[in-house]
């Protein structure tokens, strides 16, 4: 099998980085996406990819980015949309309406625009590619507060499914990962064993466990891979059974 170009957006965060291990270990070359910046710079200097620093919220931005991969890692294969906000919350009577707004922008158009372009890219270039939404059971499981994230969340879902319908035709498949509460080390510093907070979320889940980041990567390979050809339109969650209380 030939060594696939794969696209990751929010390359330089926490579960950026173990999309992109991922991948590596399948032996498929990685491009990281993010805003531009030391720190995108850095992961990838650290894992040895391709870089392109783009603003997803910004289609020509987008545009520009997806030739530039395209250019110089070759045809893309996959594009995996991990990038999105979560810090903007607030209740009904109380989110500014600009965060709401923020958290669209980034989250759903984002995601749009990325889409768009690569399987654009995809369908000029005669590839049957795959695209992975980093998505989350919040679009499914309301938690107060998080309303505008989880409403951004459920619409990623639908763009799934409206993406994976259409795209069909192309052999181009779309499929989501829907985590739970992702246990990156960030999530470590602000919830860590034992505190109140963090008790409060495992009592949530019947397998009392915060998902894996590596295995929600590995849920986002298998997506992508040969394996899945007959799975798309679908949002799979890595919730350990949130879903289920």
């Amino acid at each position: 099998m030939s060594t696939r170009t794969v696209l990751i957006t929010g390359g330089a965060g926490g579960i950026g980085r173990f999309l992109a291990e991922s991948f590596l270990a399948q032996g498929d070359a990685v491009v990281l996406a993010d805003l531009p910046g030391e720190k995108l710079t850095s992961v990838g200097a650290e894992l040895g990819v391709a870089t392109v620093g783009v603003d997803i919220t910004d289609p020509d931005a987008v545009a520009a980015a997806v030739g530039q991969v395209s250019k110089e890692s070759g045809p893309i294969s996959v594009l995996v949309n991990n990038a999105g906000i979560l810090h903007l919350h607030g209740d009904v009577l109380g989110l500014p309406l600009a965060d709401y707004d923020t958290t669209i922008r980034v989250n759903i158009l984002g995601t749009f625009a990325m889409t768009q372009a690569v399987a654009r890219h995809m369908v000029d270039a005669g590839t049957r590619g795959a695209i992975v939404n980093i998505s989350s059971i919040g679009g499914r499981q309301p938690t107060p507060g998080m309303g505008a994230y989880e409403t951004s969340k459920a619409a990623v879902d639908a763009q799934t499914r409206w993406a994976a319908i259409e795209l069909a035709a192309h052999g181009i498949r779309v499929n989501a990962v829907a985590p739970g509460p992702v246990d990156t080390p960030m999530m470590r510093m602000g919830m860590p064993e034992g505190s109140p907070m963090r008790e409060a979320w495992l009592s949530r889940i019947p397998l009392k466990q915060m998902a894996d980041p590596v295995q929600v990567a590995a849920a986002a390979v298998f997506l992508a891979s040969p394996g899945a050809a007959d799975i798309t339109g679908v949002s799979l969650p890595v919730d350990g059974g949130q879903l289920l209380a």
